[in-house]
């Protein structure tokens, strides 16, 4: 059974837990009730290890969490639409027997009420808009309606928070609560429905790491003693063994500096940060590099070639000490890393297959190529950039790119007229 703790206000979370039912079989709900979104922080810091995933009533109380937590992976938030304001906006119409064309708003960012009244034939003369973030105290934004309210600029306020709406009531003031409606909340449990799936196809999946202390013969070649190897041996030993236990895995010594670890693909994703801390434990014990192949498949066979690919990749690049090779071909580097690229060896478009052969690149350069472009979100790019961010010489890059440029897969556009030294950078865009 997949365990979801739900976090937000007292009723936010009782809808929720009650529309969920449709999904009892799977998934068990634990509900987390706050006053103030702040709570956030101690909630998930004292029961995360309670709960496979987090469910949010809304995006504020999730960024808390992702701040809180350092990963956004196993948590889900309910996207608000239109429907909120739109039902705001009718309550107080009604309620109050009139449309108002003075009202105080509270939102995350402006962008979401933009797109809202853009679709209104009519909508309020004068909106006041407050944004607020993870630092926003609920005090902050009851005095920012109050205040409009006191001065005569509204004639209402809507408010994303219960707490805001409860603060804003007690004083008087007419408030609207922008609360999620059934449809938000079915969506994103369906969202959460098919991460449980993601998650559990991930657990039941091989994982299998390749770790190799580089140049161990040289380090056997200097060793003071056999003993002196022996007892590095064993701390290197202790630090995997420490780590392995945290996988629930294997740990299988292949000798010359190699090991082995077997455990689950959902388990090595989730303690990438744990495995690079032990990379650098192991890199400063034993004063050299240290590289991870880490392959993914049905069985563990196919695993292990792929981490075999995998460990190959790394030792190709120093710069790239954790590499990746999954079950469908994927390959992805820098692992944990803030340029962490991921991309494919594998196509079945016959036509750039043909390209690529007619300018001699690899299908894996050019994919990695496209990764980097789409990630990075450039339009263009000149060889620099690509050096800088792909680990290519620039000489290396520029080869790759003239020869791509001449089977029309890129497109030289001009150069780069900015530089105030040396030669202009020739821009390349991708076809």
């Amino acid at each position: 059974m997949y365990t979801v703790g739900v976090i937000g206000p007292n009723s936010s979370v009782e809808r929720i837990i009650k529309l969920g039912k449709e999904y009892e079989k799977t998934m068990n709900f634990i509900a987390f009730p706050y006053h103030d979104f702040h709570e956030t922080v101690n909630i998930v810091k004292e029961n995360h290890h309670a709960v496979d995933a987090w469910f949010f009533s809304g995006q504020i109380s999730y960024m808390v969490a992702k701040n809180t937590l350092h990963s956004g992976e196993n948590l889900v938030y309910i996207q608000h639409t239109e429907s909120g304001i739109y039902k705001c906006l009718l309550h107080m119409g009604f309620y109050q027997g009139e449309f108002l064309n003075k009202v105080s708003i509270d939102e995350i960012t402006t962008s979401h009420l933009e797109q809202a009244v853009k679709q209104l034939d009519f909508a309020p003369k004068e909106i006041y808009v407050k944004t607020f973030d993870v630092n926003t105290s609920t005090k902050e934004l009851v005095d920012f309606h109050i205040d409009l309210w006191n001065r005569e600029k509204t004639a209402g306020a809507l408010t994303c928070f219960q707490a805001v709406y409860l603060g804003l009531k007690e004083a008087g003031v007419p408030a609207y609560h922008i609360s999620t409606t059934d449809m938000e909340i079915l969506q994103a449990l369906r969202i959460l429905e098919e991460k449980r799936r993601t998650f559990y196809f991930k657990d039941t999946q091989i994982g299998v790491q390749i770790i190799e202390i580089e140049q161990f013969d040289k380090i056997s070649e200097k060793a003071k003693s056999t003993y002196h190897l022996q007892y590095l041996e064993l701390k290197l030993k202790e630090t995997l063994l420490r780590f392995c236990e945290q996988l629930d895995g294997s740990l299988l010594e292949k000798g010359n500096g190699r090991y082995i670890i077997f455990s689950s693909r959902g388990a090595i994703e989730r303690k990438i940060k744990d495995l690079q801390e032990t990379i650098f434990q192991l890199s400063h014990e034993s004063n050299t590099t240290v590289t991870v192949g880490i392959g993914y498949g049905v069985t563990v066979h196919s695993a292990e070639i792929n981490a075999q690919l995998a460990i190959q990749l790394s030792k190709e690049k120093s710069e790239l000490p954790i590499v990746i090779v999954q079950e469908n071909g994927t390959i992805i580097e820098s692992v944990g890393e803030e340029d962490e690229v991921s991309f494919s060896y594998h196509s079945n478009d016959d036509i750039l297959l043909e390209k690529l052969k007619k300018a001699k690149i690899s299908l894996k350069n050019y994919n990695k190529l496209c990764a980097i472009v789409k990630k990075m979100s450039w339009q263009e790019f000149t060889i620099k950039d690509l050096a800088a961010h792909l680990y290519w010489d620039e000489s290396n890059a520029r080869r790759i790119l003239t020869s791509l440029s001449d089977v029309d897969l890129v497109e030289y556009t001009g150069k780069d007229a900015q530089i105030s030294r040396g030669r202009p950078s020739k821009i390349y865009r991708l076809k």
